[in-house]
């Protein structure tokens, strides 16, 4: 009965599943957009890994990939609009007050992201998110 009872379990026993996933063709530096001739599917048990490279065209590496290696979401983000140092307008808005000023950049960074930015008249540093327009908007 036992013996049976083994048997089953591993029989039922779920196993890992093998599944493509992406790797870089070649070691890429950080700060490249990736394009398909940068991707390539390789068979293997991975199961954060990335399997669609429709999901990855288009962005940018934060860190160096390297040739044969899986390529995680981590290590990339949206193409950055923004670099360190340049001026941008920060926004700030609140209960249908807006208040716009000149900020700089604190560091590289995409849409979407949340940088920190100095407030250029004032010098004070505030977090703000990073809009499509270019534009820093003051997290709340």
């Amino acid at each position: 009965m036992k013996r049976a009872i083994i048997l089953a379990a591993l029989v039922l026993a779920p196993l890992p599943a093998l599944a493509d996933h992406l790797v870089a063709t070649r070691t890429i530096r950080a700060k490249t957009v990736l394009t398909p001739d940068d991707l390539a599917l390789q068979a293997g048990d991975l199961p954060t890994g990335i399997t669609s490279a429709e999901d990855v065209i288009g962005l940018e590496t934060r860190a160096t990939l390297y040739a044969g290696r899986p390529i995680n979401m981590g290590d990339l983000g949206a193409p950055a609009i923004i670099e360190r140092n340049q001026f941008l307008p920060l926004v700030y808005r609140n209960a249908g007050l807006e208040i716009r000023v000149e900020g700089r950049a604190l560091e590289r960074a995409g849409v979407g992201d949340t940088i920190r930015v100095m407030n250029a008249n004032s010098r004070t540093t505030v977090n703000a998110r990073l809009a499509a327009d270019g534009a820093a908007y003051v997290m709340q």
